[in-house]
């Protein structure tokens, strides 16, 4: 069955056993994003999905995959197959890593656990506030949500609506932050259609210089294996020796697959990646400090 079309809850029921296998992969513990990574990679379709993007009555694009994830992942934890360690990570408990998820039971081991905080936590919500329509359905899968999130959906929807000229400027000083030199007389537009979209040198720490073709596209879906090959050829005539390719959506598994082959290793960057080069290299953004409340003050008692 197609992730984008299956059911609420058929997604769900797929989600639980994928999120629990990707963790134990990625060695018990893993923040949100990689987590997320990690997830696209288990097959085409889901990592299609993960980065399918739709528009809220309220006008604004949202994955209906982090709805899914959140909810998922809240329910994983209800029923102690994983918790929280800190906000932002989340890891297996001994249940996770013990259990044998070959013979997992979606109602008996998760849903008749879970289910009962859900209501829970739903009659809480009663008592303390009034029901308020909301955008976005499914707002109890909010929860669990990244701190983070809306910024980067921000950065995803401004990118998104730049203009041509705009992006070719964000793309030319995201480039330049991370170390390389572009060389005007051979790059084309970082906007362009050619086989390459920038080129330039990119200097190690140890003196060593190299020469770096630069691909720069905004992207409706995935991208696929043959754009890698395509970009892998254009690297071969301008003799550079390593790619880097960015994009605001997402890559196919065989797009990373085809990355790997041959001496020439090219860097996938994609949406969640140029958020965090944002934040790392401070690219027109700066950080807020802020306190979230625990538990501890959801209750009277």
């Amino acid at each position: 069955m197609k992730f984008k079309q299956a059911s609420q809850k058929e997604r769900e029921e797929m989600l639980f056993p994928i999120i629990l296998k990707a963790l134990k992969k990625l060695g018990g513990q893993s923040n949100i994003n990689d987590l997320k990574k990690e997830i696209a990679l288990y097959s085409d379709d889901l990592g299609e999905f993960t980065t399918f993007e739709k528009m809220s009555r309220g006008n604004n694009l949202y994955r209906p995959f982090d709805y899914v994830f959140n909810f998922a992942v809240a329910s994983l934890g209800f029923a102690d197959f994983l918790y929280h360690p800190e906000r932002g990570v989340i890891e297996l408990t001994e249940k996770g890593r013990t259990f044998d998820f070959d013979k997992l039971d979606v109602e008996r081991d998760i849903r008749k656990l879970a289910n009962p905080k859900w209501d829970e936590r739903k009659q809480q919500k009663k008592n303390k506030i009034k029901a308020s329509e909301k955008d976005i359905d499914n707002t109890d899968a909010e929860i669990e949500d990244e701190p983070e999130a809306d910024w980067k959906g921000d950065l995803a929807q401004s990118l998104n609506a730049f203009t041509p000229a705009k992006f070719e400027l964000f793309a030319r000083l995201l480039v330049k932050k991370m170390g390389v030199e572009l060389d005007e007389t051979l790059g084309t537009k970082l906007t362009g259609d050619g086989g390459i979209d920038g080129f330039g040198y990119l200097t190690t720490g140890d003196f060593r210089t190299a020469r770096v073709a630069i691909q720069a596209k905004r992207w409706n879906g995935a991208v696929s294996s043959p754009e890698i090959d395509k970009f892998r050829g254009a690297m071969d005539k301008y003799n550079a020796e390593y790619g880097i390719f960015i994009t605001t959506s997402d890559y196919t598994k065989d797009a990373i697959r085809a990355s790997r082959v041959g001496t020439r290793v090219i860097t996938l960057i994609n949406g969640d990646k140029i958020a965090d080069l944002v934040s790392k290299l401070g690219i027109h953004a700066k950080p807020v400090t802020t306190y979230v409340l625990d538990d501890f003050y959801s209750s009277n008692n």
